[in-house]
């Protein structure tokens, strides 16, 4: 017989404005943007108070603050929110058995099998006292069979409470719920969905999962087995990256700059776009020369906490060139970002616009599908190899 499974989902409430807040009572129960400050910026995060008035993350800072004039808008600073993620991570590492941090703010906990000494609500209840007291900050959590189940009970206890879901009533728990509350659809599926006249989880509950596999494809089974309160994926142990890296060993050595620059640029792009990937942020840019006399240098510099392309590929230019003042030739470069944290943003949200989000998700969706390099800047489109020709459809 199959052992029935208890995870615990944690998620810490409008996380970037409860530390705001913490550093700064002043700004309790105020409407809260925290994001770019343009017009062309993005809310990276905001309080229930603006929520109230339809803001929601991701959405153009110009529209937010149309929609709440009264707002007060904080560039936000990520290494204070990473400072105060790592805090509590340390505090659930030393409470629990087997975790899962998925994002700067989320966290997964397989207690299955200790509801037998304790009671699995009555521990996670303790743990998040703890947290609250321990941190300051407000947390929420769900606590249920599966990681979908409780993750959308988190969200129905926010803000700053607990639900529990018993055994056999995952489905009765999510019927009534909008279809937006399955984890894994968005806006796009869900206006696919409203389209077909699905709105409640209910509708999608007792659809053919062979129609919604003809509509999405496999991820139509997915969201059948989710809605159904069916979720087999396990909590994977957390460990945290320290850096990321890649290298290159020339065939011959050489003294071409641009050359080199080339292949600065192509694996500079190849990196951040693994960190987009695992929703990671680097803070510190390194750059290494190894001449042919096998003399090897680097250079290192800290910057704000980004996996932007465009901000991290003039960086190491900068830095090549700073380094590269022998004028011998070279046998190895490499770049690599360290000083990583989680976060569940694929570019720095408190820097780029909307239309650069926008174009980055478009680029790493394309390149997740067809293989890396399948779209790329020209400059690095001679190094390497892909696998995928984007102008005929022929693998390469």
């Amino acid at each position: 017989m199959e052992r029935k499974r208890s995870i615990v989902h944690m998620d810490l409430d409008s996380f970037f404005v409860s530390v705001e807040r913490l550093f700064d009572s002043r700004l309790n129960g105020k409407p809260i943007l925290i994001g770019g400050s343009g017009d062309r910026g993005v809310v990276a995060s905001c309080s229930y108070e603006a929520r109230k008035f339809g803001v929601h993350s991701a959405m153009p800072m110009r529209t937010a603050r149309q929609l709440c004039p009264e707002a007060l808008i904080i560039r936000g600073d990520f290494e204070k929110y990473s400072q105060k993620s790592h805090e509590i991570t340390e505090i659930i590492r030393e409470d629990v058995p087997l975790f899962e941090k998925s994002s700067i703010d989320e966290f997964y906990i397989d207690y299955t099998g200790m509801d037998r000494f304790f009671g699995c609500f009555k521990m996670a209840q303790e743990l998040r006292q703890r947290i609250i007291k321990e941190s300051g900050l407000p947390i929420s959590l769900g606590l249920s069979e599966n990681k979908t189940v409780s993750k959308v009970a988190t969200g129905e206890a926010k803000p700053d409470n607990e639900k529990e879901i018993p055994y056999g009533m995952e489905k009765p728990f999510l019927a009534p719920l909008s279809v937006r509350k399955i984890p894994m659809i968005g806006e796009k599926t869900s206006h696919t969905l409203y389209n077909m006249g699905v709105k409640t989880v209910r509708t999608l509950q007792v659809m053919p999962a062979e129609l919604l596999e003809a509509t999405f494809g496999k991820n139509g089974l997915i969201i059948w087995e989710k809605a159904n309160g069916i979720d087999r994926s396990l909590v994977t142990p957390y460990s945290e990256a320290k850096s990321i890296s890649s290298e290159n060993t020339f065939e011959q050595d050489t003294i071409d700059v641009k050359m080199l620059e080339a292949h600065l640029i192509a694996m500079t792009e190849q990196i951040t776009t693994k960190l987009r990937q695992k929703q990671q942020l680097t803070a510190c840019v390194s750059v290494k020369i190894r001449y042919s006399d096998f003399d090897t240098h680097t250079v290192q510099q800290r910057i704000s906490y980004t996996s932007a392309d465009h901000t991290l590929i003039p960086i190491v230019k900068e830095l090549f060139r700073k380094l590269y003042n022998r004028r011998m030739l070279i046998r190895l470069i490499g770049v690599r970002f360290s000083h990583l944290v989680n976060g569940n943003y694929q570019i720095n949200l408190f820097e780029d616009t909307q239309e650069q989000i926008k174009l980055y998700q478009a680029l790493d969706r394309l390149n997740t599908r067809y293989g890396d390099k399948t779209v790329c800047r020209a400059i690095g489109m001679a190094v390497g190899r892909r696998r995928f020709n984007p102008f005929n459809g022929v693998a390469l």
